[in-house]
């Protein structure tokens, strides 16, 4: 077969494959290539030697055995026979799940997910979101620091147990999304430097370096990103991948890579016959980046919205630090705008940044399903000191109104895993480096982190600590007891009626009518002919819903129909969904 790697400034470039070593060739067709032809097959081990340094495994790796700073394994991606005949499940109308494979359950691998996904399939989930799988140093984290981009985490299970994991999630009628990290690599174990100018010191970023998305040598560049991402969609029958924060991604040319990635999946989408989407985690707040690319924008097709947690987050809880300040000032005023204009700050003052920040969206061409909305992610969970869920603070009421106003809210909801059963179990940050300065330096600046908000930095729980992660597994034996099996219910009843009710699916955020009284802790919303109401406060509230004769669809408490004088009398910590005729 036939080894590649672009490698611009090398003077001699080795392949060696099987301990045999082969000089390459420069290609003539393509600056800064190298090619050589070597027996091998699959499972083979190989790996690439710059001027006599040492061996480093492929850039393009779609295999690595031993981990990414072993050598690379050749992977035969037509051994796989596919099961399922899928056509594909686009995302309007989806809700999706977010999945860290991981802990998802004890054993942590794609083939005992893979054996969970029945519940999702009964849950009434359309897309599973999972978490990233590409390779990184150790056996446990939570994946946004991969080196190796194109190849599947091997403790996991490798290449062959995400094709098996995507098969019998598609047997099942759920669709694959998958998180992937453009913007940083891992800091330990990225030997993309060697190579070539894959970062840039252009541009700076939380993580260092920029990924070279525009200096010299930035074309490469581009396409190692743009084919690692066609390669993940189409040798694993992926049906969406998430887009970490884009914010991140420095680019100045006219042509931005994201509208050229956005391009290139839309043309694998016409070229397989199945519909393939690309959300973006942004902090920007430009419709620009969900806008189409004929219509100037750059074409993805959807993007989380913090904003929207944000503000409900504040509604349920009355936490008002950090980014959440700005939506604490009045969060029964911010919900109601998220819900009708998709973001909060579109263009006004954020006192969290000091300066004004966004821009809003046009509400009559902005279709709502390309904004995610959700009450529970895993960065806002993992990342509080102790990742406590909302279920570890709040009433299974509570709960349930978040969850109502996620599954009828006219966003895509997502899931967090375990969230559909207010799992007792906390989300913590874990690691498990093997460079032990990384380790300990990892470790103190996440206790210093958090002493700096006012905590004991012994009861900040040691990312490299095995028990961490281990507490962060999902305990499976909840769902069958209370008061697990009442949320779990609840989330099936209305992810049922999102399913049957057409109301709770049309896009049209200009439809949207909100009312609310802050003093009551009541919110309710109109879409259609649905009526949506959730008491947050402890009192019951009596809400004015109008003379219309309406029927209840579902309901946390028992609670009747408006009387004729059009008020909905319901009780505290608790909401419920109506149809007006």
């Amino acid at each position: 077969m036939q080894f590649e790697v672009w490698a611009p400034q090398a003077e001699r470039v080795t392949l060696q494959c099987e301990g045999v070593t082969h000089a390459m060739e420069r290609d003539p067709g393509r600056s800064g290539w190298w090619t050589a032809e070597a027996e091998a097959g699959d499972g083979a081990r190989y790996g690439f030697a710059l001027d006599g340094g040492p061996l480093r495994p492929d850039p393009r790796s779609r295999r690595q055995p031993d981990g990414p700073e072993g050598l690379s394994a050749v992977v035969d991606q037509g051994r796989h026979t596919w099961r399922a005949q899928w056509p594909g499940r686009p995302l309007p109308g989806a809700v999706l799940y977010e999945l860290h494979v991981g802990t998802y359950t004890p054993e942590g691998t794609l083939d005992a997910a893979a054996g969970r996904l029945d519940h999702l399939a009964e849950l009434g989930i359309s897309h599973v979101e999972l978490m990233p799988l590409s390779a990184f140093p150790g056996r446990h984290g939570w994946g946004y620091d991969g080196v190796s981009p194109w190849a599947v985490h091997e403790p996991y299970g490798g290449p062959e147990a995400l094709k098996r994991f995507v098969d019998r999630a598609h047997e099942l009628g759920l669709g694959v999304v998958l998180d992937v990290v453009h913007n940083h690599l891992g800091p330990s174990g990225n030997f993309l430097p060697e190579f070539g100018p894959y970062f840039t010191e252009t541009h700076h970023t939380p993580w260092g370096a920029a990924v070279n998305l525009d200096a010299p040598g930035s074309d490469e560049v581009r396409a190692y990103l743009l084919d690692s991402a066609l390669a993940w969609l189409r040798d694993y029958r992926l049906d969406g991948l998430r887009l970490d924060a884009v914010h991140a991604l420095a680019d100045t040319r006219a042509c931005h890579f994201l509208e050229e990635l956005s391009a290139a999946v839309d043309a694998l989408a016409a070229e397989t016959g199945r519909p393939l989407f690309l959300i973006a985690e942004s902090d920007l707040n430009d419709p620009r980046m969900i806008t189409p690319r004929r219509e100037n924008g750059l074409g993805l097709h959807a993007q989380w919205n913090d904003d929207f947690h944000h503000a409900l987050h504040t509604a349920l809880t009355g936490e008002s630090q950090g980014y959440y300040a700005d939506f604490a000032r009045d969060p029964f005023a911010a919900l109601a705008k998220t819900l009708t204009g998709g973001f909060f700050h579109d263009g006004g003052y954020s006192g969290f940044r000091g300066r004004r920040h966004g821009r809003p969206l046009d509400r009559a061409r902005m279709p709502a399903h390309r904004l995610l909305g959700y009450s529970q992610t895993h960065d806002q969970v993992g990342n509080r000191a102790l990742g406590d869920r909302l279920s570890a603070s709040l009433s299974p009421g509570l709960l349930a109104c978040a969850a109502a106003l996620t599954l009828t809210a006219p966003f895509t909801p997502m899931l967090f895993m375990g969230e559909e059963w207010a799992a007792g179990t906390p989300w913590q940050y874990f690691t498990d480096h093997t460079d032990p300065e990384l380790a300990e330096a990892v470790r103190r600046g996440r206790r210093r982190e958090f002493a700096a908000h006012g905590w004991a930095e012994e009861d900040v729980p040691d990312p490299q600590d095995p028990a961490t992660r281990e507490r962060s597994c999902l305990d499976w034996s909840e769902p069958g007891r209370e008061p697990h099996a009442r949320v779990l219910a609840w989330y099936r009843e209305l992810i049922a009626l999102r399913r049957t009710q057409a109301d709770l699916t049309d896009p049209d955020l200009a439809d949207i009518k909100v009312a609310h009284d802050a003093r009551a802790r009541w919110l309710a919303f109109r879409r259609g002919d649905v009526r949506v109401a959730v008491n947050l406060g402890e009192e019951p509230a009596a809400i004015p819903l109008g003379p219309r004769p309406a029927r209840v669809l579902a309901a946390w408490d028992p609670v009747d129909a408006p009387g004729p004088d059009g008020l909905l009398h319901l009780p505290g910590r608790s909401c419920v969904v109506l149809e007006q005729d």
